[in-house]
């Protein structure tokens, strides 16, 4: 199997506790945070992983060369902000597979991949994972209807629901409509704007989840993945 992994932004609400590190390389105990989630993935059988990387690119490269645990590593560097959306596009063109699965660079989810992976070859469409929250207000919330996506909503929305996890499965061909080199969206410009063209199937995972993005989940980070 094959994997994006996007590690390149600059983590601006964590640079007052890791200022000289891109967000990914965080340290977890004795570890970087991307050591981990890429840790995760050989265990769940991935073979390829590109990585795209941006803010402080050369110290993702030179920590983790040219293979991990057995996986191959292919680098795409953006030469500008790119976007979630942009850096996925540009990502995509270095995949061989007929699809691949997406993963946020700064988040920890513990998802079903075989379950994950027999969706994705049920429908042979996009797949989000989305996890089940007491409270969507940070996130946003995703509406699901017999298991299709029906609605995203504005972060903010209080009260329990759904999420997007960060993880997705995509066909290599999902962002072809949009030119390479130009930053957008994955979410507001892509799954968003498309939901109306496009069915979007929801997985719903129960594992384990962790965003790193601000201080209090980095600090809570440090007891949650140092067993892994």
């Amino acid at each position: 199997m094959e994997a994006i992994v996007l590690a390149g932004g600059y983590g601006t609400r964590l640079q007052g506790v890791v200022p000289d590190l891109p967000k990914p390389m965080a340290p977890i105990g004795n570890r970087p945070f991307l050591e981990i989630l890429l840790a995760f993935l050989a265990r769940k059988g991935f073979t390829r992983i590109v990585l795209s990387l941006g803010f402080m690119a050369e110290k993702i490269m030179a920590h983790f060369g040219d293979s991990f645990l057995g996986m191959e590593l292919i680098y795409e560097v953006e030469p500008k902000p790119m976007g979630t959306g942009g850096a996925i596009r540009q990502a995509l063109t270095c995949c061989k597979a007929d699809h691949v699965f997406v993963f946020n660079g700064d988040s920890y989810i513990d998802v079903e991949i075989d379950d994950l992976e027999a969706l994705w070859q049920k429908n042979r469409c996009p797949v989000m994972a989305v996890r089940y929250v007491h409270d969507t207000a940070r996130f946003g919330r995703v509406e699901l209807n017999n298991g299709w996506i029906d609605a995203f909503c504005e972060k903010g929305v209080k009260g329990p629901g759904f999420i997007n996890a960060g993880c997705y499965v995509l066909p290599v061909n999902a962002l072809d409509d949009f030119a390479l080199a130009a930053p957008f969206s994955l979410e507001g410009d892509y799954f968003i704007k498309y939901l109306s063209n496009i069915r979007f199937a929801g997985f719903i995972t129960r594992g384990f989840f962790i965003d790193i993005g601000i201080p209090e989940d980095y600090s809570f980070a440090q007891k949650a993945l140092k067993h892994l």
